[in-house]
C-alpha cells in the first residue's frame, strides 16, 4: 500500500489546515504522525474500524479531527486553531491489521512522505 499526503502549508497562529492521505489500498487502521525538526515522530491521531473509532494525541483534542472515506481510500486530518507547536512534517501511516486505534509508530506497516505544515506566530 502506498500512501501520499498533501493539504500542508504555511499558516497564521489561530488558522486552520486540512491534510489529506489517500491509500492505494484497503487499510483498517490509519494515521497521523508529526515531526518536528530535531524531535522524534509522535501521534497525533488514528481511525480504526474496529472498536472506538479514533485517537487523539491529548495536545490536539478539542482543535484536530480526524476522518475517513473508505470509498475513496482516503483521510482527513481537519486542523483548527493551530498554535506555532504544531509546526512539524505531518505523516499519514496505516496497517492492514484489525485492530483498534495504536499510537506507536512501529506499529504502521505503510508510511506516506509526509507534508509540512509551518504555523506562523
Amino acid at each position: 500500500v502506498q500512501l501520499q499526503a498533501s493539504g500542508g502549508g504555511l499558516v497564521q497562529a489561530g488558522g486552520s489546515l486540512r491534510l489529506s492521505c489517500v491509500a492505494s489500498g484497503h487499510t483498517y487502521v490509519m494515521g497521523w504522525f508529526r515531526q518536528a525538526p530535531g524531535m522524534e515522530r509522535t501521534f497525533v491521531a488514528a481511525f480504526t474500524w474496529r472498536g472506538p473509532r479514533t485517537g487523539y494525541a491529548d495536545s490536539v483534542k478539542g482543535r484536530f479531527t480526524i476522518s475517513r472515506d473508505n470509498a475513496k481510500n482516503m483521510m482527513y486530518l481537519q486542523m483548527n486553531t493551530l498554535r506555532p507547536e504544531d509546526t512539524a512534517v505531518y505523516y499519514c501511516a496505516a496497517s492492514a491489521r484489525y485492530t483498534a486505534v495504536r499510537f506507536q509508530t512501529s506499529f504502521y506497516e505503510y508510511w506516506g512522505r509526509g507534508t509540512l505544515v509551518t504555523v506562523s506566530s
